[in-house]
């Protein structure tokens, strides 16, 4: 859909929204999508959920070592 097509016609792209994500287009180009709230939500927690994996797989490979909980407890004041 183009920019125009979008102010012109808001209220279906945003119903459309609810069932596929609508790309609005400028010059024949991509220049934004609209979703809904509750896809969006999906994206966000599966990307939070991706990054949550690379940091745990990144944490895994590290070979130096490790803190004991103890003495990171004594540093943050909690013991």
């Amino acid at each position: 859909m183009s920019v125009t097509e979008a102010r012109e016609n808001f209220s279906e792209a945003i119903a459309t929204s609810a069932v596929e994500a609508v790309f609005i287009q400028k010059h024949g180009e991509n220049a934004a999508v609209l979703i809904s709230p509750e896809r969006y939500e999906e994206l966000m927690d599966a990307l939070e959920e991706i990054e949550d994996m690379e940091a745990y797989d990144s944490a895994m490979a590290d070979t130096s070592p490790n803190i004991p909980w103890e003495e990171v407890k004594r540093q943050l004041g909690l013991a």
